[in-house]
């Protein structure tokens, strides 16, 4: 599956999370891309224990948001776990961490792909 690949009109995709290849954007941050739609870029990030963004992530004419799965998002000082919807809008940065572990399920907008 290519990290371009966009489910087309009348197209069901069922995709297996765990059977995509992970990149390793730093130590103990793994990112899944998804199939999408025009212009919505999705993906599954993986924070090991411990493990940190490896730099500022800015948004600045699009926005992101993710959805947390499992364990324990750290965003500044406020902590996000299972369940939790978080949204970004244009001109907006973070970094998240966790110290638990996390898996989430995120969402960048009006992507040029």
């Amino acid at each position: 599956m290519s990290a371009q690949e966009q489910v087309r009109p009348g197209q069901v995709l069922p995709v297996d999370i765990d059977e995509v290849s992970p990149v390793e954007l730093g130590p103990g941050v793994h990112v899944r891309s998804l199939p999408g739609m025009p212009g919505i870029r999705t993906w599954v990030i993986d924070l090991a224990p411990g493990a940190e963004w490896p730099d500022l992530d800015v948004h600045e004419g699009y926005g992101e948001a993710y959805y947390v799965v499992s364990g324990r998002i750290i965003e500044g000082d406020r902590t996000h776990g299972p369940g939790t919807y978080v949204a970004f809008g244009p001109e907006t940065a973070h970094r998240p961490r966790t110290e638990t572990g996390a898996r989430a399920f995120g969402f960048n907008y009006d992507v040029t792909t």
